[in-house]
């Protein structure tokens, strides 16, 4: 018997309540997004007729066909190839910054860092809820799949930080109730000195210690206000503050997107916490009527075969599940009851796999090279090679996740200089320079190991392609539909 059991037919109701609380919090608050004055919401305003679309939620159907045609062991790769199939016209801050990277060739982790202002953001935190869902009871395992999500556009941002709080919290949720033990669970998965972990801190003493509403939204300003609306820190102490401060489903909604900032994304997220905690008895009628059971896709999400109703979505969601916990928890099963065995609390804030996660480099790329190898390419800092200046780089390759002593070797463009400089086990380190360098220039790294071998193309970018961007600005978008102009929906 496993440690967490989890009685099925309860865990079908959190997911439908889950998703059906993101598309009403999301709705909510999508009228004030990026408005930063208090307001009084007590109910819709508007009232809708049906589910507002919302980027919260189609990110997350986009991993979903991933998982369903990739597997449940996804690479970066993975999320790589999906943002491009499916999300391309999206111009949006981290978003736009990380399909400008990934278009020139550049792979996560460093697609989501470099040349990008907004790795702090919201991006990825309004993401969470999907590894919660497929990882129930097994809250390092949700942090885990959420890093190698949010990799893709906040690398070393708090965007991170922020998608793996939330995903433990919210995987948590599903056999404990508690909300002080639900943040604290969250908050395990990450460094204490994070803003997202500071926060988080604050908006809970100011809970502890009867700060009144308005006093602890501008307590959290004063620390943790960021002129762009969509910072992560700021709108996550507001997620709390909304979630403690609240009387009930709605009106903890409307304590939250009444904090104003990232409104949809603050409404989003909470309404699936409280979905997950209450279940489809804890969401009063008078807010699931408006919405209904229908999802309604933004227009920048494309070719994309998409649950229509939240029906489909909770079925199709309960189906990873299942295959999570056959083949990637040993801590987790479906019972005839929810319980956890032992010492609970100490179970769930276990964090070495989240802390692991946490210590992959960031300045780096990560390709497949089949039979389940990856190579990474360590760019030592920033993806670029610059004529006659020698630059180190360092190399590593791993088999499911797990070291392989592997020989590697460099391939350059031709002219290139290539030295090796050491190696032991699966890593090596190279010193290359050249005096010509092209804008974007291809290297290749083979490996052997053990009768295996395989190899991977990286890029490099030349001074030419990586002369920075302009700071607190969005990627060129079409003027008639607003899209990533590379990537334009309306042929303009």
């Amino acid at each position: 018997m496993k440690p967490v059991t989890i009685n099925r037919d309860e865990y079908c109701d959190k997911v439908y309540a889950c998703w059906l609380g993101k598309n009403i919090g999301g709705t909510l608050g999508t009228p004030l997004e990026g408005n930063k004055d208090t307001h009084s919401l007590t109910f819709f305003d508007p009232v809708p007729t049906k589910a507002l679309p919302n980027d919260d939620l189609d990110l997350q159907l986009v991993w979903l066909k991933m998982l369903q045609d990739r597997g449940i062991r996804p690479r970066l790769s993975d999320f790589a190839d999906y943002w491009l199939k499916h999300l391309a016209p999206y111009p949006w801050d981290e978003y736009g910054f990380c399909l400008r990277n990934l278009s020139r060739g550049l792979r996560p982790p460093i697609s989501g860092c470099f040349e990008n202002d907004f790795i702090d953001q919201m991006g990825s935190p309004i993401r969470s809820e999907l590894w919660a869902c497929i990882a129930p009871g097994n809250p390092q395992l949700a942090a885990e799949m959420a890093w190698k999500d949010a990799v893709l556009d906040h690398a070393g941002g708090e965007g991170v930080y922020g998608e793996m709080f939330f995903a433990a919290l919210e995987s948590a949720a599903f056999v404990e109730s508690d909300p002080m033990n639900l943040i604290d669970i969250g908050l395990q998965m990450i460094p204490i000195h994070t803003a997202i972990s500071r926060a988080a801190r604050a908006a809970v003493w100011c809970y502890n210690n009867e700060i009144p509403w308005a006093e602890a939204r501008e307590l959290i300003l004063k620390r943790y206000k960021h002129e762009h609306p969509c910072n992560a820190p700021q709108n996550i102490g507001f997620t709390i503050i909304g979630w403690l401060y609240g009387k009930d489903f709605g009106d903890r909604l409307c304590q939250a997107v009444n904090c104003g900032y990232d409104t949809d994304c603050t409404g989003a997220t909470l309404g699936s916490i409280l979905g997950i905690l209450g279940g489809t008895a804890g969401i009063p009628e008078k807010w699931s009527e408006p919405v209904g059971d229908g999802i309604v896709l933004h227009a920048y999400t494309r070719g994309l075969t998409a649950p229509a109703t939240v029906g489909e979505l909770t079925e199709q969601t309960v189906a990873l599940a299942d295959l999570v916990m056959q083949e990637r928890s040993n801590t987790v099963e479906f019972g005839d009851r929810t319980s956890v065995s032992g010492n609970r609390l100490a179970g769930l804030r276990r964090s070495d796999r989240a802390r692991r996660m946490l210590e992959r480099d960031y300045q780096a790329a990560t390709v497949p090279a089949g039979n389940d190898v990856e190579i990474t390419l360590h760019y030592y800092g920033e993806p670029v090679i610059r004529p006659k200046l020698p630059k180190l780089v360092g190399v590593s390759v791993e088999r499911s996740e797990m070291p392989i002593s592997a020989r590697l070797e460099l391939v350059t463009p031709h002219g290139w200089k290539v030295t090796l400089e050491g190696s032991q086990g699966n890593q090596a380190m190279f010193c290359i320079s050249a005096d010509d360098v092209r804008d974007t220039n291809q290297v290749r790294i083979r490996f052997q190991s053990d009768g295996d071998s395989g190899q991977a193309d990286f890029v490099f970018l030349g001074p030419g392609e990586a002369k920075g961007y302009r700071p607190a600005h969005w990627v060129p978008t079409c003027s008639k539909c607003n899209a990533r102009v590379e990537a334009c929906i309306c042929g303009g």
